[in-house]
């Protein structure tokens, strides 16, 4: 009996062995169609930022993460810094033809293309990151921004935060507004065309070139971002006035950029990680801005001697009032510049109302 149900044993075997012979496709039929959807889809994410440079730098990375996980590895991101890929006042260009999936930068940038770009970052004394948040995501601002990107192939989402920045670092003292005649100052965006209208000079550059151009006199001021990031980039080795507030960015948006083909291509589930992802990285930059800065002031003050100063009154009347000049002109002249303003500032007025009687007040009382 025994050596019987070896035999039937082994008969079975071979048995089911031919069977799985005959059902298993041959490698010549198979061919392309071997690739199954089990193998990970890798994404290219540039940034105009340094590679891992503290809160603008690791935002990038923190969302790669983020999609890393929750798609259990079938999206892969991997971020390169300004330079390592593209230049980073390329990156727009290089999401919008495909050459990688994803960028992570500021809408600032991008206003020699399309002119109402740099609403979607910051206006002077305009909205604050609380307000910004909510007009994009609840006010209409999203559905805005992705109509003004949609030419280029590219699908903008709310990549982060810093809140109000500083006013800026300035190589000599700032007492009148006659002092920003002629003066070269790193600053982009709206804020760079009303620093013009009072007299400034405004300069683009990168981050990395920040330092170098300050130090050898290329230019006689910047603003960067705040305590935190000014402190990495040690600009105060190299001017000795660092001034508030920041009324040229009240609440600077970054952006993550997608290219709608790449974006389309994924499955929904992927689709909705992406998203939610940047929605979790957005919301950790501005924690960790919030976190950071006032250690850095701290150590700024303490540690380095620096000597934090309020623009003039003046000064700030001068700017507010430019202000609102360049952004009447703007609307004027451009059609998508107008309707998506319009959206920004009827949200503000009402924002700003509420806030008065909450936010304000309660500053004021505590």
């Amino acid at each position: 009996m025994m050596k019987l149900r070896v035999v039937l044993l082994a008969v079975t075997a071979l048995f089911l062995m031919s069977c799985s012979d005959k059902q298993a496709p041959s490698s010549a039929t198979t061919g392309p169609a071997t690739k199954t959807a089990a193998e990970p889809i890798k994404w290219k994410l540039v940034t105009s930022w340094p590679k891992n440079f503290p809160g603008l730098g690791q935002t990038p990375e923190t969302f790669a993460n983020y999609v890393n996980a929750m798609s259990g590895g079938r999206l892969t991101v991997t971020v390169y810094g300004a330079g390592e890929l593209v230049p980073g006042f390329e990156v727009f260009d290089a999401v919008s033809q495909g050459s990688v999936q994803m960028g992570h930068s500021g809408a600032y940038y991008w206003k020699g293309k399309m002119p109402a770009a740099p609403i979607f970052s910051a206006i002077p004394f305009g909205m604050n990151v609380t307000e910004m948040n909510a007009w994009l995501h609840y006010g209409g601002g999203m559905e805005l921004w992705r109509e003004l990107y949609a030419p280029f192939g590219v699908i903008p989402f709310a990549g982060g935060n810093t809140g109000v920045q500083m006013a800026g670092w300035f190589k000599k003292e700032i007492t009148a507004l006659e002092d920003f005649d002629g003066l070269k100052m790193r600053i982009p965006g709206l804020g760079g065309e009303v620093f013009k209208e009072v007299g400034g000079v405004p300069v683009t550059l990168t981050g990395g070139e920040i330092f170098t151009s300050l130090q050898t006199g290329a230019i006689d001021a910047t603003e960067w971002v705040g305590p935190y990031n000014d402190l990495a980039f040690g600009l105060f080795r190299a001017a000795d006035f660092y001034y508030h507030s920041g009324w040229h960015e009240p609440g600077t948006a970054l952006e993550f950029i997608v290219n709608k083909e790449a974006f389309d291509s994924l499955p929904a589930d992927l689709q909705s990680i992406v998203e939610v992802a940047t929605r979790a990285a957005n919301q950790d930059t501005l924690d960790e801005y919030t976190a950071r800065n006032n250690q850095a002031m701290q150590t700024l003050i303490k540690e380095h001697g620096v000597a934090v100063k309020a623009l003039p009154e003046d000064v700030m009347l001068a700017l507010k009032a430019a202000t609102e000049k360049v952004l009447t002109e703007k609307a004027a002249a451009d059609p998508q510049f107008a309707k998506i303003y319009a959206s920004y500032k009827a949200f503000y007025d009402g924002v700003r109302e509420y806030h008065e009687l909450s936010e304000k007040t309660y500053y004021d009382n505590r």
